[in-house]
C-alpha cells in the first residue's frame, strides 16, 4: 500500500492510497513532491481544496476521468476533482461535506484517506478558515 505524507504548517499527516482510484493515483505520484496552498472550500461545508483551474491530471497519455467518485468524503478523505462543471480540484474533509461549486454538487474520485494525524484534521481546518491559505506538501512517506 502506498502511504503518502502530507505536511501543512506545523501539522503533518499519512494518508494511504485507495486501491479503487488506481488512475488518479498513478497520475498524482508523478507529481511528487507535489507543492500547493489549501484554502477553505466555499460551498462544500468543512474542507480544504487546492483549485487547480483548467489543470489536466494525466494518465498513461489520457486525462483521468471519474473512478471511485462521491460527493460524500468522510474526515480524512481526499478527493480528486478532474474538471468539465467546475473547475479541476484537491479537496479534503475534515468535517462534514458534501462537495459542490457554484454550479451544484460535484463527485470526485476518493484516491487517499487519512489515517494518521486525523485528529488534527479541524485544527489544520479552522486554521486556514480563519488565517488564510495554507502551504501544503503531498510526499511519498
Amino acid at each position: 500500500m502506498t502511504t503518502i505524507k502530507i505536511t501543512s504548517g506545523s501539522f503533518t499527516f499519512l494518508a494511504e492510497a485507495h486501491p479503487d482510484a488506481p488512475n488518479t493515483l498513478g497520475a498524482f505520484l508523478k507529481l511528487l513532491p507535489y507543492r500547493q496552498k489549501f484554502i477553505h472550500v466555499r460551498w462544500s461545508g468543512e474542507g480544504c481544496w487546492v483549485p487547480l483551474g483548467d489543470y489536466q491530471l494525466n494518465e498513461g497519455g489520457k486525462p483521468v476521468g471519474f473512478e471511485n467518485h462521491t460527493s460524500h468524503p468522510s474526515v480524512g478523505d481526499i478527493l480528486f476533482y478532474p474538471g468539465g462543471y467546475s473547475e479541476t480540484e484537491i479537496i479534503m474533509a475534515y468535517g462534514p461535506c458534501n462537495f459542490s461549486s457554484k454550479l451544484g454538487q460535484l463527485a470526485g474520485n476518493h484516491f487517499l484517506t487519512i489515517t494518521q494525524g486525523r485528529e488534527n484534521l479541524r485544527a489544520l481546518g479552522l486554521k486556514t478558515l480563519w488565517e488564510g491559505a495554507q502551504d501544503v506538501l503531498f510526499e511519498l512517506a
